[in-house]
């Protein structure tokens, strides 16, 4: 008998079938490491714009800047979660046609919706920096970094929805691959166009810019050369409005999620910026590394996501609980082994962002606060990935909403005015994860209890 060459991506790609731990961590540390990669795009503009042209350049990479990318990105990241679950659960039940819908589908949404939020970021720029109360020697280079990427939206979000289509199917290790490449050219262009060309803030966004279209143009030639239901072909890109409404339907609640955390995020900032630059700094080297453990909390939600919806797909209930139990026990060990490194070593790390005596002394001080109350998020991710793939995306988002979003605005209006301390600000975030992950706990279980999960 003859396999063809699709029947064996086929079975490579599954995840309804084999030795569960051992299938999430090859897929977990591709995703891992592409997160890491696709976050060193800005760390590499933070790192060589902080130390060469200052804290202020610095504050504006990060900064009012970060946060109010982070918005239209993570969101749009939410959104492109609904295409893969959508996606894996057809390709989990054998569903070819409609894995071809799907991913067409999928393509000219993220195209259309990039070229919509190019238009409008480049328009409200100052009025979104004004509006965060950015401090004014900063707020003329976060003016020209935000426009000038804002540009590149398009193919951002072609990337990002074509990696997670790449993803559904159980690809993680292509993305990482493309993101590799991409990233090490932002590297190698942000030293040329800072250092060399000396264009400034300007340059390293135009740094960015060009390997967002790279990455794209990488993951965009994968789709087209694939076996398969899964390849792109240029004259079938068009629009099912079934299927997109069933990608909005479950991608819009996980897209509103991931702008609840953005958005109060925001909020976050602006009281941030109330404390000064030398903070403004401060938080802004912070997150960065800070993003290390995010990124492991992300790609560990990402990956029993995917796992979760090709078994749904294939009506696996018990593989289903089992995965998601391992899943938190991987997330656990994780948490408490990276929270460590970055508590002890964390500051150290500020010195490659900024040489500031002031800013590097508030950035470790906001690790020691927050590092050792990373363990209350633990729930938060891996649960909201499983119900995710199982379709069930607008309970997680109203758990966000009340658990997240609300408490944070409420302390923030409410408490810190009558106490203007950082630690009190940064507060918000501990008390926030306890009250996810205890809201997660119980309704994931109370879900799979009633849930028979006959596809």
């Amino acid at each position: 008998m003859v396999v063809s060459e699709t029947s064996k991506n086929n079975r490579s790609l599954a995840l309804t079938e084999g030795r569960i731990s051992s299938q999430l961590l090859m897929f977990f540390f591709p995703l891992l490491f592409g997160t890491f990669f696709q976050q060193l795009y800005n760390t590499a503009d933070a790192i060589i714009v902080g130390r060469t042209l200052g804290k202020v350049a610095l504050s504006a990479v990060g900064g009012s800047t970060g946060t109010i990318l982070a918005v239209f990105i993570n969101f749009f990241i939410g959104v492109s979660n609904g295409a893969a679950v959508i996606i894996s659960q057809y390709f989990g039940a054998k569903n070819h046609r409609e894995v071809k819908k799907a991913v067409h589908t999928a393509l000219v949404f993220s195209a259309c919706s990039g070229l919509a939020i190019m238009i409008i970021g480049i328009i409200f720029t100052p009025v979104m920096l004004q509006a965060m109360g950015t401090p004014s020697d900063v707020y003329k280079s976060s003016e020209i970094y935000m426009r000038i990427f804002f540009m590149g939206m398009i193919p951002n979000y072609i990337y990002n929805m074509g990696a997670s289509i790449l993803r559904a199917l159980g690809d993680s290790k292509k993305p990482l691959l493309f993101l590799i490449i991409s990233c090490g050219s932002n590297i190698v262009l942000d030293a040329l166009f800072v250092i060399v060309f000396r264009m400034g803030i300007a340059g390293a966004a135009f740094a960015t810019v060009l390997c967002q279209v790279i990455s794209a143009g990488m993951v965009i030639t994968t789709l087209l050369r694939m076996d398969g239901p899964c390849r792109l072909i240029i004259s079938e890109l068009k629009i099912n409005k079934n299927v997109l409404a069933k990608i909005i339907r479950i991608g819009l609640p996980s897209g509103m999620q991931s702008l609840m955390y953005t958005s109060s995020n925001v909020l976050v900032q602006t009281s941030i910026n109330s404390f000064g630059t030398n903070t403004v700094a401060a938080w802004a080297a912070y997150e960065k590394v800070d993003l290390i453990f995010w990124m492991i909390m992300n790609s560990f939600g990402t990956s029993i996501m995917t796992f979760v919806g090709q078994n749904y797909g294939a009506g696996k209930k018990d593989r289903i609980l089992k995965g998601v139990n391992i899943c938190i026990a991987m997330t656990a060990v994780s948490n408490v082994f990276i929270s460590s490194l970055i508590y002890f070593f964390g500051g150290n790390v500020l010195t490659i962002f900024t040489v500031d005596e002031k800013v590097i002394e508030i950035g470790t001080m906001m690790i020691k606060f927050l590092t050792p109350t990373y363990a209350t998020y633990l729930f938060v991710e891996v649960y909201s990935g499983a119900l995710r793939g199982m379709g069930n995306s607008v309970t997680p988002m109203i758990i966000t909403c009340v658990g997240v979003c609300l408490v944070r605005v409420v302390w923030i209006l409410c408490v810190l005015p009558f106490a203007h301390i950082i630690q009190v600000l940064m507060s918000c975030y501990p008390i926030t994860w306890v009250i996810s992950s205890i809201a997660f706990f119980v309704y994931y279980h109370y879900f799979m209890k009633r849930n028979k999960v006959v596809h």
